[in-house]
């Protein structure tokens, strides 16, 4: 830092607020200490800094979600991103796959690097393990499923909402053996979806058919071989929910391999990647994770700013978006 002031011509302390991005210094003086930095291949050391500050933070938090490869998880992480990124904070993610371990592991991972707070996709049926890092400090928001065992803050989508919405249209459209794709069934958000299918079935007032009702299907390739089980039955179904992103795509494979997508009608949950292109184009309800990771970050931040803050639950809904396959009449199947 002495040598960036000396190169700067400026006082340490003005490298000092330029770094920590304090106020009270000119544009002018802060170009000039942002060239000598880089001439010079300055960089300052942050856990040093924090161990002189108030707080002693990291400027940085810790990300967990399911897989950082699915494009929903990719979109909540790039918005937490810009989040923090405007208050020159780091964000470090990582893939709990699914796995109640894992996730313990790299919250401690996380912890031990002294991250100041976690977002996290939770796995496992209880988080009471996280009781020890809230009684020291850590703020924690639960994204995309609420928590379990403990009063936290969490964003997520109305999921029953959306599932109600989708199984809706489907019977609108005049569909009677509409069968169910569902994640693995000890998925919260799994769950809300299970009940909002049969809540629309019910008060329709159509009899489930349990052949028509498929859970823990997880993946693009168990979605497709549920599918062709589901083609291949007596009485197939003329119109699929798929509760999943890649549920929804594993399903499309199916249908193409056997020639029925303008035969059976299908509604994903949640939106994708060239939905809108494919032939035919897939209805789907939309969540909007932009705005959950959004919602996600700026609550890490208000409760850092205030920790005394009652945990707050945030709704994010969905929306249906039509574009021809929830459209296909049962006559066709």
């Amino acid at each position: 830092m002495r040598d960036v002031a000396e190169r700067a011509g400026v006082s340490i302390k003005t490298v000092s607020r330029v770094v920590n991005r304090e106020t009270g210094v000119s544009a002018v003086l802060a170009d000039r200490v942002h060239a000598a930095a880089r001439e010079l291949s300055y960089q300052p050391d942050l856990t040093a800094g924090n161990l002189r500050r108030a707080g002693r933070r990291t400027a940085s938090i810790g990300l967990l979600l399911a897989s950082v490869d699915n494009p929903f998880a990719a979109t909540i992480h790039r918005a937490v991103e810009d989040v923090a990124e405007r208050r020159g904070v780091a964000v470090f993610s990582a893939s709990t796959d699914e796995r109640p371990d894992r996730e313990r592991e790299l919250v401690a991972a996380f912890t031990s690097r002294r991250v100041d707070g976690l977002i996290i996709t939770p796995t496992g049926v209880d988080q009471r393990y996280l009781v020890p890092e809230l009684e020291a400090g850590t703020p924690v928001v639960m994204v995309d499923r609420p928590p379990v065992g403990v009063d936290l803050d969490h964003v997520l989508s109305d999921n029953p909402d959306g599932a109600r919405t989708a199984t809706s249209h489907l019977l609108a459209g005049g569909h009677r053996r509409i069968a169910y794709l569902g994640d693995l069934a000890h998925i919260a958000t799994a769950a809300e979806r299970h009940d909002g299918y049969l809540q629309a079935m019910a008060t329709a007032g159509v009899p489930l058919d349990p052949a028509l009702v498929l859970e823990d299907v997880h993946n693009e390739q168990s979605a497709l071989e549920a599918t062709l089980r589901l083609l291949a039955l007596p009485e197939p179904p003329t119109a699929i929910f798929a509760s999943q992103n890649l549920i929804t795509i594993g399903t499309i494979r199916a249908l193409r391999a056997r020639g029925r997508q303008h035969d059976v009608a299908l509604v994903g949950f949640d939106d994708f990647v060239l939905a809108d292109l494919l032939d035919p184009a897939v209805t789907v309800v939309a969540q909007d994770p932009g705005e959950i990771g959004r919602a996600a970050a700026e609550r890490i931040f208000a409760r850092l700013d205030d920790p005394a803050l009652p945990a707050e639950w945030i709704t994010v809904p969905t929306r249906l978006v039509v574009r021809g396959s929830g459209e296909i009449p049962p006559h066709r199947a």
